[in-house]
């Protein structure tokens, strides 16, 4: 499939599946997850033409590893970075020494100021890979790449949470916990 569809199609199903599922009529449950059938009735409905194998496609594709469905196949939902209410389950984990934060030389004022904040997400977003993170520092403008102190944050009792994609989330990252290069 032309790469340019596949792309469209997940930032449609990151819109869909994270921020306004009522878009095209979707409910998700409490834990995030959609009917797929009912996902592909409401894309169609708005003129988004997908069908079950491009959708299979898309999540096996993407390389963020946005999605993920259900043992069973019936159900979707995005791993990650809802700003609607959902509680994905994840339990709490042990982080590694350092995990890394990607973002834009623009924001480093108010990141020095208030350290990482989720915004209107659940969590930050940090990465266990600098490259990971200086790719997402990228897509904001130019990137910046802060280093967080992972253990010495959870020696503290902030909780660390591993997604389905290899996301370490957490609620805050507080000023003290992060190195500025």
């Amino acid at each position: 499939m032309d790469s340019k569809k596949i792309i469209r199609l997940s930032k449609f199903l990151s819109l869909v599946l994270r921020h306004e599922p009522q878009r095209i009529g979707l409910t998700l449950d409490a834990a995030g997850w959609a009917e797929v059938e009912l996902l592909l009735a409401g894309c169609h409905r708005h003129n988004v033409r997908i069908d079950r194998a491009t959708l299979e496609e898309v999540v096996a594709t993407n390389e963020k590893k946005r999605f993920a469905f259900r043992e069973d196949g019936r159900r979707i939902r995005a791993s990650q970075g809802h700003s609607i209410k959902v509680s994905l389950g994840y339990t709490e984990q042990v982080p590694p020494a350092m995990l890394y934060h990607g973002t834009a030389t623009r924001f480093l004022p108010s990141i020095r100021a208030e350290g990482l904040l989720k915004g209107n997400r659940h969590h930050v977003h940090l990465s266990a890979e600098r490259k990971t993170a200086h790719a997402v520092g990228g897509r904001h403008g130019v990137p910046l790449v802060l280093s967080i102190r992972a253990t010495a944050k959870q020696e503290q009792g902030f909780a660390f949470f591993l997604s389905e994609n290899g996301v370490w989330l957490t609620e805050h990252v507080p000023v003290e916990f992060i190195h500025f290069p």
